[in-house]
């Protein structure tokens, strides 16, 4: 018979990674961010309000990046064309890939966002957040190194 390690389930209540706002069009949760999977994947529930632009077209060279409707219409930006996403509909971002996401409806879009490996994309969501909650604007060689610090380089979409 094999020894049974209970340490090897770490069971996370909602209280452990409560809801944050992400300014004033959205709010995410870091489910299980890479920090407690042990960088094998990072999963972030995301709420993008109605009409807002979310994320414009961009790349990651060094993680995938999946997409999971749960409620609402997400539009997402892949092959040139931005097409939305129905709850229950999926989309995969290999490394490289060009992808974004928006919400064009009239109604919350709730999804899921699966990094894998699961790198510290934690640090974006935050200090994106913080950049948005203190009203400071940085300039385009700032952005750009930022987005460059997080493996995010914007293209044209």
């Amino acid at each position: 018979m094999s020894h049974v390690d209970p340490a090897l389930v770490d069971v996370r209540t909602l209280a452990a990674h409560p809801l944050v706002s992400n300014g004033e069009s959205s709010r995410l949760r870091m489910v299980a961010p890479g920090s407690v999977t042990a960088g094998r994947y990072g999963l972030v529930e995301y709420h993008l309000a109605p009409h807002s632009p979310g994320a414009a077209p961009h790349v990651h060279r060094t993680f995938s990046e999946s997409f999971y409707v749960l409620s609402g219409e997400l539009t997402v930006h892949h092959a040139g064309s931005w097409d939305p996403l129905a709850p229950g509909d999926f989309a995969l971002v290999h490394e490289g890939g060009a992808h974004g996401f928006r919400n064009d409806g009239d109604e919350w879009a709730t999804f899921l966002i699966l990094f894998a490996p699961g790198i510290a994309r934690e640090r974006f969501f935050l200090e994106l957040a913080e950049l948005r909650r203190s009203g400071r604007t940085l300039t385009p060689e700032q952005m750009t190194a930022f987005y460059a610090r997080h493996d995010q380089e914007m293209v044209d979409g």
